[in-house]
């Protein structure tokens, strides 16, 4: 049987680690669960959600060159569903429409929509912030450095 990104399959879980858990996986092969894929809540330790030997539904979200397989537990799993009242609150209480004080991040309509300008965007800040690093290194190496 060979599977794809996008399977669901079952596994068991054969060791935890403080970044995700290994899952064995039919054909004796074996994937990752990152700890960002194990629920829709926050996971602060893996072994508060699973235990070594339980059985866990899994989803192929990606294999990449070396054929390491990228799972998810949530993913094979309906969603939590929203709590009553809808949407988030607009405006609000808070001063400012609803943006928490002190707040001086962009606002919505200046986030970027698709992930290509995410990238772009990050991309433009990292590259900033390591030119700043260098200048930085560069000024104390000809001061002779820090002690």
């Amino acid at each position: 049987m060979e599977f794809g990104v996008g399977a669901i399959l079952e596994g068991k879980v054969t060791g935890i680690t403080k970044f995700g858990a290994f899952v064995s996986l039919p054909e004796g092969k074996s994937g990752l669960v990152h700890i960002s894929e194990i629920a829709y809540t926050y996971v602060n330790d893996v072994k508060e959600h699973l235990k070594e030997g339980q059985e866990v539904k899994v989803k192929v979200i990606g294999i990449d060159d070396n054929n390491r397989v990228n799972l998810s537990i949530k993913k094979a799993q309906d969603p939590p569903p929203r709590p009553a009242g809808g949407a988030p609150r607009q405006g609000g209480s808070r001063p400012g429409g609803g943006r928490p004080v002190g707040f001086s991040g962009p606002r919505k309509s200046a986030e970027p929509v698709t992930f290509e300008d995410k990238l772009k965007q990050f991309m433009a800040s990292s590259d900033s912030k390591l030119s700043e690093l260098h200048m930085n290194e560069k000024r104390n190496s000809r001061r002779g450095g820090r002690k």
